[in-house]
């Protein structure tokens, strides 16, 4: 008998993944400077959760319909309780590992971030210094004078999403004489309480202020704190009575009515600055602040009462990735420098490394040089003439956008696919699109009615013989053209010249360039086209093994797991008794172990120093195995809205590289955890088992690969 839920609601699997970020912040095997770095990643991802998904949800209940509702796997009222519920949790531990566990750890190695402890003189002095030459210019106060006034206010300064403030509650000094500066305060009375708020300017300053050593310990003050010790500046004549932060988020989804006609670019630059006066989603506040100030804020700001959420004494956490870390043994996990591919360095070129068989790439373990010198090698070979790539998220300070530009301005056709709607890089992307259009790159800008999410070029080239006959050679990858993201996101990359490959290629630059008919595709699986019917044909080959009596498994590898399609069809594929192993980093909507349903299903969510970023399918097929890499996750995004190509993997050699790295991430018991019926974690750990942290493993066996080729050589 089946469960009554078949599925589990993505955000609260994603709020699942949170939690297991925050797991490494709490673990005390977990190098000090990693477990501040994991409680900073899981401030930087709570907020856009809120931003997005929050956001999200709200919109559906304000302008639900009930033909809407009815179509929904939850009901949205429902899961937003459940969530801000599990928020509410998961702070408490949060702020249980910040203030009880890793302050006084980082104390105990000579660094000591002050909060609310009385400072030495010394460093009362140098925060006041500091505060005068440096902080008060920066310092919007906004006085709003008294609860009769402040009912009475039309309008007040915006309040920045994602800003950093104070709100205030003041009372005047005896004697003190009403401020011709202040006309708004209206001769209040000396018992009157008078309201104020103030920017904290986090994104203009250190958010941790060094001060002078002592004894051989750092020292730093929130630059929070060093306003507030130096109020009375701010306001003279006044006693500030409370001192309360706060920040507020707002939407950030880009809300384009309309994508098919008029100037999609002109669409997106406009909605970039409405985003900036987007309603509210989130108004975090210090839990101590009075229930007055509260509810003059939501009244003077237009919040809503599910819009606020209690917090602590310091928001945006994120910031702590900036602090300082005390050097000494065991502070922090040793840096794996990226490895060379010596197989790669013994040709003159890459073309002539991948004209003897296909390569790939493990990203980070490997380094990103090669992508590099494949399109620097492009840029300036004068046997090469064209140049396609799709750009997603494209680095801030793009050393591949260079290369291209480099490419035009040698004569070059180069033709680059931008994609403008990616999430929170519109603006990056316009820019470097820009820039590139002015070098003489041909850019194709984004899609109506979908993204290109595809991580996909193709250079032609030709051959250096009388007969001139093109050789193309592509690089598809699971992750984004972006040199600093390769640095921490676990993916894997393919250049390849094998004909069929490349000329399904062509064709789907074709259809980005020009829209036309993608054509049949026997090779490259892309979405929104063929990329779920081939997956789902591949399951089905499973499931008929399995009847057959035969062997049947297969091992997925993806960031998100949420289509109902694909979920029914491995419930299908599990009652049929094919074996399943899905490592799911984050979102995973299927329901594993359950009997009659899917008890052939284990999932595994691996976290570790890297973002295991990667999708990988590999289906036994009978012995006759077969693999696939691809940009695509099982999301309905990525499978309905966005152009995605996945590729397969024929080189046995490629082949036993990708075998080996999933066969240790399968096998970790170090930082793995299995995920349950409720969607929770529940970490892998067998004291009696060899210790296989997967990530190291990999490294230390790329690493052993490359010396054994090095001594060959």
């Amino acid at each position: 008998m089946e469960p009554k839920n078949r599925y589990i609601d993505r955000d609260i699997s994603w709020l699942a993944f949170n939690g297991r970020v925050l797991m490494e912040a709490a673990d005390e095997q977990v190098p000090l400077a990693d477990r501040v770095k994991f409680l900073a990643i899981y401030s930087a991802n709570l907020d856009e959760f809120f931003r997005v998904r929050v956001s999200a949800l709200r919109s559906l209940i304000r302008f639900r319909e009930k033909k809407i509702t009815r179509r929904l796997l939850t009901d949205p009222q429902q899961t937003l309780t459940q969530v801000l519920g599990m928020v509410a949790q998961q702070q408490e531990q949060y702020r249980a590992v910040f203030h009880d566990e890793l302050l006084p750890r980082l104390q105990e190695h000579g660094l000591v971030l002050y909060q609310q402890e009385a400072l030495p003189e010394v460093h009362r002095h140098e925060q006041e210094r500091f505060f005068r030459s440096t902080v008060l210019s920066y310092l919007q106060p906004v006085f709003i004078g008294s609860l009769r006034k402040a009912k009475r206010k039309n309008r007040l300064p915006f309040l920045d999403s994602q800003q950093l403030y104070f709100a205030l509650t003041l009372r005047p000094k005896t004697g003190n004489q009403r401020d011709a500066s202040q006309p708004d305060q209206a001769e209040p009375m000396p018992n009157d309480t008078l309201y104020a708020y103030l920017n904290i300017p986090a994104d203009k300053l250190p958010r941790f202020v060094p001060l002078s050593s002592i004894a051989d310990k750092q020292y730093f003050a929130f630059l929070d704190d060093v306003i507030r010790a130096n109020l009375a500046i701010v306001f003279p004549g006044y006693e500030v009575t409370g001192c309360f932060s706060f920040k507020l988020n707002r939407s950030e989804d880009i809300d384009i009515k309309d994508e098919y006609h008029g100037n999609l670019v002109r669409k997106i630059k406009r909605q970039l600055k409405k985003r900036k006066t987007a309603p509210p989603v989130r108004f975090l506040y210090d839990g101590n602040a009075p229930a007055d100030l509260i509810a003059l804020f939501i009244s003077l700001f237009d919040l809503k009462p599910e819009e606020l959420q209690a917090g602590g004494r310091y928001h945006s956490l994120s910031a702590l990735l900036k602090l300082p870390m005390p050097k000494g043994p065991n502070i922090a996990s040793p840096v794996l420098l990226p490895l060379l591919k010596p197989e790669l360095d013994a040709h003159d070129s890459i073309f002539a490394a991948i004209d003897e068989r296909d390569r790939i790439l493990h990203f980070p373990y490997q380094s990103y040089e090669y992508v590099l010198r494949f399109f620097n090698e492009a840029a300036i070979d004068p046997l090469v003439y064209q140049i396609d790539v799709a750009l997603y998220r494209i680095a801030s300070d793009s050393l591949i956008a260079n290369a291209l530009m480099s490419a035009a301005h040698n004569g070059k056709q180069v033709s680059v696919f931008v994609e403008v709607k990616a999430r929170f890089d519109e603006a990056n992307n316009l820019r470097w699109a820009e820039a590139m259009e002015a070098a003489g790159v041909r850019i194709i800008y984004s899609l109506p009615g979908v993204k290109v999410h595809a991580k996909i070029a193709l250079i032609k080239r030709r051959k250096p013989s009388a007969k001139a006959k093109r050789i193309q050679y592509a690089y598809l990858a699971t992750g984004n053209f972006n040199e600093t993201t390769a640095e921490i996101y676990g993916d894997h990359g393919l250049m390849t010249r094998y004909k069929p490959i490349v000329r399904e290629l062509g064709q789907v630059f074709d259809f980005l360039a020009k829209q036309k008919d993608v054509g049949k595709l026997h090779h490259l699986l892309v979405s929104p086209f063929t990329l779920q019917k081939r997956y789902l044909d591949m399951i089905e080959r499973e499931i008929h093994h399995a009847h057959k009596g035969r062997r049947a498994h297969m091992t997925l590898k993806l960031n998100g797991l949420e289509d109902q399609t694909m979920i029914d069809k491995l419930y299908e594929a599990s009652r049929a008794g094919v074996t399943i192993n899905l490592l799911i980093r984050g979102i995973c909507c299927l329901v594993p172990g359950v009997v009659g349903m899917s008890e052939t299903i284990r999932v595994i969510r691996l976290v570790d120093g890297y973002l295991e970023h990667a999708r990988v399918a590999i289906f036994y097929n009978n012995g006759e195995e077969e693999m696939y890499l691809a940009s695509a996750d099982w999301m309905q995004r990525n499978l309905y809205h966005r152009v995605e190509v996945g590729f397969p993997v024929y080189d046995p050699q490629v082949q036993n590289e990708l075998r080996q790295v999933i066969a240790y991430q399968l096998a970790d018991n170090t930082k793995a955890c299995l995920i349950d019926e409720q969607g929770h974690n529940q970490p892998i750990r067998d004291p009696e088992a060899p210790q296989v942290r997967a990530q190291r493993a990999i490294y230390d066996w790329l690493k052993e690969q490359a010396l054994d080729a090095t001594a060959v050589e």
